[in-house]
C-alpha cells in the first residue's frame, strides 16, 4: 500500500491558471526527484500510517469534488483498512472454469422459478418499464437473479471501507478513488446512511450490484418516493437496470440471441464473438433455428458462439448480447443472462446437452498459451484465461492438425499441443 497510489487518483478541482502554468514549467528531473523522495518517505511509514495519510489526501479530494464537509470528515474519517479486501482483489483462481460448470450453477431450477414468481409479482410495473425503456421484463429479472439471487444476497462488505482500502492500494487506485468520490456524493445526494451501504468487496451495491458511478449516472426513482435506494426498493433497482441497459444501447424489439443447430460439415473457423456475420451468410452455411426452421431474412448480424466446443450447444448472439457484455464482459455471463431470460419467459431448455469438459488449472492454460505463441499462433500474453485470442489460436492449430477447428481445448488438443516440438530449438 502506498500513499503515492492515493495521490495518483484523478484530481477533481480544475485549479487556477497559475497552478497549470506552474505544472507546465516544472523540470522533469525535479518532479522525478520529488516523487523518489516521497516514495522513500512512504516506505518508512507503517501500513497504518500510510493508510491514515492516504485518508487525509482523499478527504481533500472529496471536498474538491463537492462532497460536504460533514461526509468528508465523518464518513471518510471513520474508514477502516480491510486487509481481506486486498486479498480478494489479488485472488487468482486455481482452475479455469468450464462453460458447463458456470452455466449449470447459474441457470438452475431455483432461479427460473423465482424469476417467474417475480415476474408475476411485478408484472404491471415491468410492463411500464418495457414501454418506457424498451427492455423486456425477463432480461431485467435475469440480471437481478444472477447478480443477487433476486436480492437475497447483496454482499456484506462496508462499501466505503472497501473503496477507501482499494483507493489506497497501488494496483487500481485511480479507478477506486473515482468510485469512492461518487459514493460520497451519493451519500450527500440521497441522504444515505453509510453504515447501511454494504455490498461486494469491490464496492458494487444493491439488488443489481451497481458501482457508485453507475448508481450516480443511471439509477432512477422507480417507486416515486423521492429517493433512490437500490438496497431497499425493488422498483428502484428494476427501473435503474432498465435505464442502464437503454443507455448501454439496448435494441428494442430484438432478442439477445438464440440456440441454433449446425450442420455436420460446419466450418468452425467462422465462430467467435468478435466476428459477427449477416443472417444471410449463416443461412448459406446451413445454420438453422432449433427444429430446422430458417433463421429469417432480417438485415442483422450475429456472432456464432460454441462455448463448450463442437460437442456442446451453439448460440447465435445478436447486438443485445454485446450490450449484456457491457454490464459484465464475460461470454459465459452473457449466455447465462440470455438463456435465463428465455426460461423465465417460458421458453424451453437447451436442445443439446452440456458436455462434461476437462478442467484445466490456470498454470496448464498458461502452458497452452505459451506453446501456441512458440508455434507462431500469436495469442498474446499467457494470462491463464481462455479468451477470444486464445480460442482463435487454438482454432488455427486445430485446422493445421486436421482437427475440428472449434477453438476449444479438449484433452486431445492439449496433448497434441504439448507434443509439438519447439521450432526455435530445431
Amino acid at each position: 500500500m502506498s500513499v503515492l497510489a492515493c495521490l495518483s487518483a484523478p484530481a477533481y478541482s480544475q485549479g487556477t491558471d497559475k497552478d497549470k502554468a506552474t505544472k507546465e514549467v516544472q523540470n522533469p528531473a525535479q518532479v522525478m526527484a520529488t516523487e523518489h523522495a516521497q516514495n522513500k518517505m512512504d516506505e518508512a511509514l507503517s501500513p497504518r500510517a500510510q493508510f491514515a495519510q492516504c485518508v487525509v489526501e482523499l478527504q481533500s479530494q472529496a471536498q474538491d469534488a463537492g462532497v460536504s464537509v460533514r461526509v468528508s470528515r465523518d464518513v471518510l474519517g471513520q474508514a477502516k483498512y480491510k486487509e481481506k479486501i486486498i486479498s480478494l482483489d489479488r485472488n487468482q483462481p486455481e482452475f479455469v472454469q468450464t462453460f458447463t460448470d458456470y452455466f449449470e450453477k447459474r441457470v438452475n431450477t431455483w432461479r427460473i422459478e423465482k424469476g417467474q414468481q417475480m415476474l408475476a409479482k411485478h408484472r404491471a410495473f415491468l410492463g411500464e418499464l418495457n414501454k418506457q425503456y424498451g427492455v423486456p421484463a425477463q432480461y431485467l429479472l435475469a440480471f437481478w437473479g444472477l447478480e443477487t439471487n433476486f436480492g437475497s444476497y447483496k454482499g456484506k462488505s462496508p462499501v466505503i471501507d472497501s473503496l477507501v482500502t482499494l483507493a489506497c492500494d497501488n494496483r487500481r487506485s485511480r479507478y477506486f478513488s473515482s468510485e469512492l468520490m461518487q459514493a460520497l456524493l451519493l451519500i450527500d445526494r440521497e441522504d444515505l446512511d453509510d453504515k447501511q451501504m454494504v455490498g461486494s468487496w469491490a464496492g458494487a451495491m444493491g439488488h443489481t450490484q451497481f458501482m457508485p458511478s453507475a448508481y450516480m449516472k443511471y439509477a432512477v426513482d422507480g417507486d416515486k418516493d423521492g429517493h433512490i435506494n437500490l438496497w431497499d426498493s425493488e422498483k428502484d433497482a428494476l427501473a435503474s437496470a432498465a435505464n442502464f441497459l437503454k443507455n448501454l444501447g439496448w435494441q428494442t424489439g430484438f432478442k439477445w440471441g438464440r440456440e441454433v443447430s449446425l450442420p455436420a460439415s460446419f466450418d468452425y473457423t467462422l465462430v467467435g464473438k468478435n466476428t459477427p456475420k449477416p443472417l444471410s451468410l449463416w443461412n448459406r452455411e446451413g445454420v438453422t433455428r432449433i427444429g430446422g426452421n430458417a433463421l429469417g431474412t432480417a438485415d442483422i448480424k450475429g456472432a456464432l458462439l460454441v462455448p463448450a466446443g463442437h460437442e456442446g450447444p451453439a448460440f447465435l448472439a445478436y447486438k443485445n448480447f454485446n450490450v449484456i457484455l457491457r454490464w459484465n464482459n464475460s461470454e459465459y455471463y452473457g449466455i447465462a443472462v440470455g438463456h435465463l431470460a428465455d426460461r423465465i419467459a417460458g421458453l424451453g431448455t437447451l436442445s443439446k446437452p452440456l458436455p462434461k469438459l476437462p478442467s484445466y488449472t490456470v498454470d496448464e492454460m498458461r502452458q497452452l498459451q505459451d506453446k501456441l505463441n512458440v508455434l507462431g499462433f500469436d495469442v498474446g500474453k499467457a494470462d491463464g484465461i481462455l479468451g477470444p485470442g486464445t480460442r482463435a489460436g487454438i482454432s488455427q492449430f486445430q485446422r493445421k492438425q486436421n482437427m475440428i477447428a472449434d477453438g476449444y481445448p479438449d484433452r486431445e488438443v492439449f496433448d497434441a499441443l504439448m507434443r509439438q516440438a519447439d521450432p526455435t530449438n530445431s
